[in-house]
C-alpha cells in the first residue's frame, strides 16, 4: 500500500505501519560533517542554484518543505518543482507543467531522478525529494532532515528577517513536542485511516484524540506551539491541521470533532493560514483530489467531495 508520501504496509494485527527508510544523504555547508543528526549517506555541498526541491502541494510531508523554503527566503537559491496531486504505482508525475514535463529537470515523473542515481531502486518513490540539477539524480528524500538542513546549513542564504525556526533555548523541548506530533498526529491520522481491523482503528482513534486534546490545551496558554514565535514545530503540525476537515475527518474516520470545533486549534490554524508561506501553499483542491482519487481502497468510486467551504479559513482568527 502507498500513502501520500511513503510506502506503508499492514502488519498482522491490522495496524498501519509506515516504512520510514529514506535516502540518508544530506546537503551541508561545504559538504562538511553536520553538528546535528546522523550521517549515514553521502554529504553534498550547499550551492545556490544547484538543487531542485520536488514537492507536491497535495502531500503533507512535502508541503512542510515548501513552507520552510519560503519562510527562510530560499526561493532564489533552491528551485521548486511541483508534481500534480495524483500518482500511479510508479511515482508522482509533473502533469501540472506544460507537456507533463518538469521545465528544469526535463523529466515526466520523479521516479526518473531516483533511477538515474539508483537503477535498481526498489523502495517508495516519495516526495519531498531534492534533485541535483546538473546530474538529474536524486540526492535525498529524508523529509525531516531536509527542513532541518534548510535552516542550519543554508543560513548564509536566508533572508535577513527569516524566523528562528530552531531557537537554541527551546530545541530540547521542541524535539519532544515534534516527536509526539509526528507519532500521534501526523502519522496518527494515517494509523486510523489505514487500520485493517476494528481493534487497530479504535486504538489509533483514541491515541489521536488524546494528542489533539493535549494540543488544544497547550494552545490555550501560548500563541504557537513553543511560545510567542513560529518554529519548525508549527510547520510540522500545520500540514495535518490544514487537511483535517477536508480529508482526515471523513476519509480517515477521525471524526470525533472537526478542527473548526476545537477553538484553540482552529484559531491557531487560521492565524497560520493568514501567512503567505502557509496559506499560499495550501491547495485544498489538490489535497482532496490526491486522497480521494489515489486511495482507491478507501474510496473505490474516486468521487471527490465538494466541501468543506474553504472560505471559513478567511474568517478572523481573533488571536493577539
Amino acid at each position: 500500500m502507498s500513502d501520500s508520501g511513503d510506502t506503508a504496509a499492514y502488519v498482522s494485527s491490522g495496524e498501519f505501519k509506515r516504512d520510514s527508510t529514506y535516502i540518508p544523504d544530506r546537503i551541508t555547508r561545504e559538504g562538511r560533517t553536520p553538528e546535528h543528526g546522523p550521517v549515514d549517506g553521502d554529504l553534498w555541498p550547499v550551492e545556490p542554484g544547484r538543487y531542485r526541491l520536488v514537492a507536491a502541494k497535495a502531500c503533507p510531508w512535502a508541503t512542510r518543505a515548501i513552507i520552510v523554503r519560503q519562510l527562510l527566503g530560499l526561493e532564489d537559491v533552491i528551485s521548486l518543482g511541483t508534481p500534480g496531486p495524483t500518482h500511479d504505482e510508479r511515482s508522482w508525475t509533473f502533469d501540472l507543467d506544460p507537456g507533463g514535463v518538469d521545465p528544469v529537470l526535463g523529466i515526466e515523473r520523479i521516479q526518473q531522478a531516483y533511477l538515474a542515481r539508483f537503477p535498481d531502486y526498489s523502495r517508495g518513490i516519495t516526495v519531498p525529494a531534492i534533485v541535483d540539477v546538473p546530474s538529474g539524480q536524486v540526492v535525498t528524500n529524508d523529509f525531516p532532515w531536509i527542513t532541518h538542513d534548510f535552516f542550519f546549513e543554508w543560513r548564509e542564504h536566508h533572508r535577513a528577517d527569516a524566523p528562528d525556526l530552531w531557537p537554541a533555548d527551546l530545541c530540547d523541548e521542541m524535539e519532544e513536542v515534534m516527536q509526539r506530533v509526528y507519532t500521534e498526529v501526523n502519522n496518527g491520522v494515517y494509523r486510523a485511516g489505514f487500520a485493517g481491523s476494528q481493534e487497530a482503528y479504535d486504538a489509533a482513534y483514541d491515541r489521536l484524540w488524546v494528542a489533539l486534546d493535549w494540543l488544544e490545551e497547550r494552545l490555550s496558554t501560548r500563541r504557537y506551539l513553543m511560545g510567542d514565535a513560529i518554529t519548525e514545530a508549527d510547520v510540522r503540525l500545520w500540514t495535518t491541521l490544514a487537511r483535517f476537515d477536508a480529508v482526515y475527518h471523513g476519509h480517515f474516520k477521525c471524526n470525533r470533532q472537526k478542527l473548526t470545533e476545537m477553538p484553540n486549534l482552529w484559531g491557531y490554524a487560521r492565524e497560520l493560514y493568514a501567512l503567505p508561506a502557509f496559506g499560499g501553499n495550501t491547495d485544498f483542491d489538490q489535497i482532496k483530489t490526491h486522497y480521494y482519487v489515489v486511495h482507491k481502497d478507501l474510496n473505490p468510486t474516486q468521487v471527490v467531495p465538494q466541501g468543506p467551504d474553504p472560505a471559513v479559513w478567511l474568517q478572523p482568527h481573533g488571536r493577539g
